[in-house]
């Protein structure tokens, strides 16, 4: 079936008026939620939460783990909530068709699979509720473009935590679209997961290659996040170098209203995960998604006190 993108406002009207919420989210059921993250990021902290708000609204339990980017770790995960008999699934993808065997054997178990966070539309899941990778990367690029930021010529730098990962070759993929016919050229660096180690790297990169950095892009919300601090520790102003990149963080809010950060991109953390649990209750209620749920806006300075609050919890 050929699925269409929704809103995730639009999908809330959607489900509740189809009766959803009674007849998908029957209590006493076991669900698996299942990250390729870290729980040291702090975006997982708001994706986690997400998923524990749906099991304490539904009753139902909710069994998560973190992979720190382990791809065997994930597959084993999720081959363990399949033998476990979950109600449903949902989960990451660490990288592009690294869960097509484990996609292929929840579904021949009868058990709805649903992939958020990053897409992999190869993979067969039943449905994905999330961000659109490479139109962020591309929304990134043109940012710059347009706001005269960059130009024909220049180098920008993207720090990244786990390279190869699959978020972060298809927000390349999409900077590749904008970049490459103006001549502007890139490099993505290793920054790790390590909060502590990010800022080194970062720093140490920073310091060696600021003569030729004219923007900087960073492809993951740890490596933006720290903007603020390697550019105190590096002597670098706000605002001296244009930065753009992700934007889930509480630090990076704060970066966009201090003026380090020029945009950041929201993706809608804890709603995604909870929708992503709620298409798996519904798809165990024989009720079949023949939807996506694409979410996400990019913010600035005039916006970012709404995600900061949201962020905040207040």
């Amino acid at each position: 079936m050929l699925k269409k993108a929704i809103t995730l406002l639009s999908a809330a009207v959607i489900a509740a008026g189809a009766g959803f919420v009674s007849s998908a989210y029957a209590q006493g059921k076991t669900y698996y939620w299942v990250s390729h993250g870290s729980p040291a990021d702090p975006v997982w902290t708001y994706f986690l939460a997400g998923a524990k708000q749906w099991a304490e609204d539904t009753g139902n339990t909710v069994n998560t783990s973190f992979q720190n980017g382990d791809v065997p770790a994930q597959q084993e995960a999720i081959r363990a909530a399949i033998s476990a008999g979950a109600a449903g699934i949902a989960t990451t993808t660490p990288d592009p068709g690294s869960l097509n065997e484990v996609v292929k054997e929840a579904k021949a178990a009868g058990i709805p699979i649903i992939n958020f966070n990053t897409p992999d539309p190869q993979a067969g899941f039943d449905a994905y509720v999330g961000g659109d990778n490479r139109a962020f990367g591309k929304n990134w690029a043109q940012y710059l473009v347009d706001k005269k930021l960059v130009k024909s010529g220049d180098f920008v730098w993207m720090p990244v935590e786990v390279p190869g990962a699959t978020y972060g070759v298809q927000e390349e993929e999409g900077i590749a679209s904008v970049f490459k016919p103006l001549n502007i050229t890139w490099e993505v660096t290793d920054a790790t997961l390590d909060q502590a180690e990010i800022i080194t790297r970062m720093s140490d990169y920073l310091t060696a290659n600021r003569s030729k950095i004219k923007a900087i892009i960073g492809l993951g919300d740890l490596v933006t996040g720290s903007i603020k601090r390697v550019f105190d520790q590096v002597g670098v102003k706000p605002g001296e170098i244009p930065v753009v990149g992700w934007g889930n963080s509480i630090d990076t809010t704060q970066e966009v209203l201090t003026g380090y950060v020029n945009a950041a991109q929201w993706q809608d953390p804890q709603a995604t995960s909870y929708m992503a649990l709620s298409m798996a209750a519904m798809a165990s209620s024989k009720i079949p998604p023949g939807f996506n749920i694409i979410t996400g806006a990019l913010y600035e300075k005039d916006t970012a006190e709404l995600y900061d609050k949201i962020l905040s919890g207040k």
